[in-house]
């Protein structure tokens, strides 16, 4: 425990007694002064701890001095119980001042101020009903994201600066870390994103060719298929599967380093935790997301090839054909282009959050559940943002 001449507080060696600690309040008429003697150290300032709540009940004070010329020796425990009383009468509308004490004092009750502060601050605010409830929860959403906001772009910056440096410096982006992740989170998904691409592709095939029958238009499922998969379904369904998986896991890491305190050691031996840590994980989601896109793009249009060959009669060849008729090079671009964009918001969102997790394990599935869902929403938004876009240029 630090005391006021740097050194931790022990107790006295034997024939060195230190004095107890003790405080005499003289109070009229509203004014009260309260002056401070004796040692304030962790092993004595449980014979006044009482003495000290008691005085903070105190109502009806309107001026408190707190004298501190003739204290002795205090460390961070006797500066939280005299900080406590200033602050907790200050609530109760007492001006409060403080006199005389040493430097080192005065450094100890401005350290423990903000903690006593956040310590009394009421955990909930009771909550508005009606209309003034509804804007005052929009209000707080929407200063919320702009503060999250802000902590995304820093990380971004952080990392693109932070491999600027190292390439500026001579020193390469660590590939090992990279293709770790490349792997996790990219060649590991494979598997479900080919079977859960081949389903929805084989779904929407059966339901637009029930749907074509009745004009006698069946062939024009391929082009159904082939436009929906290419441009938006292929992409979108890929970025969704990936936020639920590696967006979580992103915010676990993260967040699990957070609360073991390994972001502090990493800061402490002078390595960037946001490179160290987000920028192998963003750029590897940067690569394969695209891929994955391509291959998810594959399985939907294979699963869709197979029912139409088995429900409608369109031989594979067929299917192929017209295909080539029905799409053209800026309908793979259309799809493509948004990925690494779905990529970025996906590894940003998951580090933002796990950035967030605090010191127990409710903080932490409270923000992994946050990160999967916010992902999700915000991909869904960019892709409707590039489809008006698309729109737009005619393209």
């Amino acid at each position: 425990m630090l005391t006021e001449d740097g050194t931790d507080a022990s107790p006295p060696e034997v024939g060195g007694a230190e004095p107890p600690p003790q405080f005499e309040e003289n109070e009229a008429d509203g004014a009260m002064r309260v002056r401070f003697s004796g040692t304030w150290t962790t092993a004595e300032i449980g014979a006044v701890d009482r003495g000290m709540r008691e005085l903070e009940k105190r109502r009806g004070i309107r001026s408190l001095v707190l004298d501190l010329s003739e204290l002795g020796r205090i460390d961070t425990a006797g500066a939280w119980l005299i900080k406590r009383l200033a602050v907790t009468q200050e609530k109760f509308g007492a001006q409060v001042a403080i006199e005389g004490g040493t430097r080192s004092a005065g450094i100890l009750l401005a350290a423990v101020d903000d903690a006593i502060r956040h310590e009394q601050e009421p955990d909930t605010v009771p909550a508005r009903r009606g209309i003034l409830g509804l804007l005052e929860t929009i209000g707080r959403s929407v200063y919320q994201f702009g503060g999250e906001f802000i902590l995304g772009m820093h990380i971004l910056g952080a990392t693109i600066r932070g491999s600027q440096m190292k390439l500026g410096r001579g020193h390469a982006v660590n590939p090992a870390a990279v293709v770790s992740q490349m792997d996790r989170m990219g060649v590991r998904a494979v598997p479900v994103v080919v079977l859960m691409s081949t389903i929805v592709g084989a779904i929407v095939a059966q339901q637009g060719a029930f749907q074509l029958r009745y004009f006698g238009a069946e062939i024009f499922v391929v082009d159904l298929v082939g436009i929906l998969v290419l441009r938006e379904m292929g992409v979108l369904l890929t970025a969704i599967m990936i936020a639920g998986r590696s967006g979580s896991a992103i915010t676990a890491e993260v967040g699990s380093m957070k609360m073991r305190e390994e972001i502090d050691a990493l800061t402490v031996i002078g390595l960037n935790p946001v490179g160290v840590l987000v920028m192998p994980r963003l750029a590897a989601l940067v690569i394969m997301l695209p891929c994955l896109t391509v291959v998810a793009n594959f399985a939907a249009i294979g699963g869709a090839m197979g029912v139409s060959w088995v429900y409608s009669g369109i031989t594979p060849e067929a299917f192929i054909d017209r295909m080539r008729d029905a799409i053209d090079l800026s309908t793979v671009l259309a799809g493509l282009i948004k990925a690494p964009f779905m990529a970025i918001i996906i590894g940003i969102i998951g580090s933002v959050e796990g950035m967030k997790v605090e010191g127990s394990a409710e903080s932490l599935g409270r923000h992994v559940t946050s990160s999967v869902v916010k992902s999700i929403f915000i991909v869904i938004v960019v892709d409707g943002l590039f489809a008006m876009f698309y729109a737009a240029i005619d393209f």
